[in-house]
């Protein structure tokens, strides 16, 4: 077995003509993956749960909150996102996600044809598990960027980070808010990539340049992601990197077992190995469950949503939330009142706004998600210039909820009491703000909400009549989480 390796290797800093020789006619191309099946998530990679005990569970109660829901201001920007998140559960090796063009491939239809230039995103979160001994062989990801014009290009990594979570960010209990200045509080793999970028850093040993000389590739990242000798057993690996490049380039997500030495002993995979694969292979499987076709999701009590491997537009959410387009402000609630913002909204989950936020796809294989629900790794970026014109002083809290998902209007939004033990949220928000005694603020508090959560005040704010301040709110929308959560402002019944 290979060492849990979390460096950089050799591989990705060399460069190999690309494409290869052409394939061999006589050659059959690979069979199409199998029937998905459904597949269940393994238990290492299950967040850990609150510890309601069974007579706990039948006392949660349903709250009725009335507060005022209203669709997001602003829009994601057109940045394309490099999103690999299908087959979650890997097993078989093979192409995660190709935008190579599918020409001297010997499957064609997993290539999509995409360049990236300029700035682009690259998200992905993929788990290897082993049942026994048998399949404890370290399955490996590589990213492959392809340079197909006669020039030199030159790829500038922004920010990015890679993390598993064995061993470097174990699901562990959290409180629900954790004050977090220096970057240390995470709970799974997600968790820690938002952290790092939501922060601007380039983990350790992701290169800052990559030059990738004319039709040739180099590999981005050439990582494990180990099992260990133990089983049953599962890992995971999440990562994120915002790029920008000089010209076009082509970019594949790969899984490959480890080969082997003539000892017997793993490897890593060399850069023509990885091409090889690229060239040859079909998609790696199993296949997740396909989702529902949109046109035929109101027609259905359960919406398979399905996940993502595709293109999709929008790496950041902006937005300046006011009352209306025609003024600079946003007016807070009068006491005992409140109003809510969807975040990460989606088809059957939009509030009664209508809005779905969920990004597009430009492109996708046929049995992944039509949208990339969840909005994974995308940022958003909310300011809130509040002002309180209501004539009295208000105690205004700004908070983030996970209420019951609902996609009809009702006058207000569903919670739990106690929340339920599922967490819907898991992952770091920055918050820049001026306090009561004039100090402007900058907290990251790393955030946990159950599914029902109403969620305590992530500010509070105490506003005379006439006060005017604004709260920047900004967060990755973070692997391991299930969408649509609201923003929302409230002002505190009087005491």
């Amino acid at each position: 077995m290979l060492p849990l390796l979390t460096v950089f290797t050799l591989a990705q800093t060399v460069s190999a003509p690309f494409p290869p020789p052409p394939l061999p006619t006589s050659s059959p191309p690979p069979r199409v993956a199998p029937a998905p099946k459904k597949i269940v998530p393994p238990q290492e990679n299950i967040p850990p749960q609150s510890s309601l005990k069974p007579q706990e569970v039948l006392q949660i109660q349903e709250v009725f909150q009335p507060q005022e829901l209203r669709p997001l201001p602003g829009k994601l920007d057109a940045v394309p996102v490099f999103n690999s998140n299908s087959p979650e559960l890997v097993q078989s090796e093979g192409i995660l996600l190709s935008t190579f063009p599918p020409d001297g491939m010997r499957m064609a239809s997993a290539h999509l044809n995409f360049p990236f230039k300029g700035r682009f995103d690259i998200f992905s979160h993929h788990i290897s598990k082993a049942a026994n001994s048998s399949q404890t062989r370290t399955l490996f990801q590589g990213i492959i960027l392809y340079n197909p014009t006669d020039q030199l290009v030159k790829v500038d990594v922004l920010q990015g980070a890679t993390y598993l979570t064995r061993p470097d960010a174990l699901f562990v209990d959290l409180p629900t808010y954790v004050e977090d200045p220096l970057g240390k509080v995470y709970a799974g793999p997600g968790s820690r990539a938002m952290n790092d970028v939501l922060r601007g850093r380039r983990q350790g040993g992701i290169p800052p340049m990559l030059l990738i000389p004319p039709r040739a590739t180099q590999m981005l990242m050439n990582l494990p992601i180990p099992v260990g000798n133990l089983t049953p057993s599962s890992n995971g690996r999440s990562s994120l990197f915002r790029l920008w490049s000089s010209g076009p380039i082509y970019v594949a997500s790969l899984a490959m077992f480890a080969p082997r030495n003539p000892d017997g002993s793993e490897r890593v995979p060399t850069l023509e190995e990885w091409q090889t694969l690229l060239i040859n292979s079909g998609l790696a499987g199993p296949r997740d469950i396909p989702p529902t076709p949109i046109q035929q999701q109101q027609e259905f009590a359960n919406v398979v949503y399905g996940r993502v491997a595709g293109v999709a537009i929008g790496s950041e959410w902006r937005a300046n939330v006011t009352d209306s387009a025609k003024v600079d402000y946003l007016s807070v609630p009068r006491r005992g009142q409140a109003f809510s913002y969807g975040l990460s909204t989606l088809y059957r989950g939009t509030f009664g706004t209508g809005q779905i936020q969920s990004a597009k796809l430009e492109v996708r294989y046929p049995d992944t998600a039509y949208q990339a629900n969840g909005n994974y790794g995308i940022q958003y970026s909310l300011t809130l210039p509040l002002y309180n014109k209501t004539g009295q002083k208000q105690t205004v809290t700004v908070a983030i909820q996970t209420p019951l998902k609902e996609d009809k209007v009702k006058g207000g939004l569903l919670f739990f009491k106690p929340p339920e033990s599922r967490i819907f949220f898991r992952g770091p928000v920055r918050l820049r703000y001026k306090d009561d005694s004039g100090n402007t603020l900058t907290r990251y508090i790393h955030l946990i909400l159950q599914r029902g959560q109403e969620g305590d005040a992530l500010v509070t704010l105490n506003m005379p009549s006439g006060d005017r301040r604004t709260v920047q709110l900004d967060f990755l929308y973070p692997p391991d989480s299930t969408p649509p959560q609201v923003l929302t402002v409230r002002s505190m019944p009087s005491e």
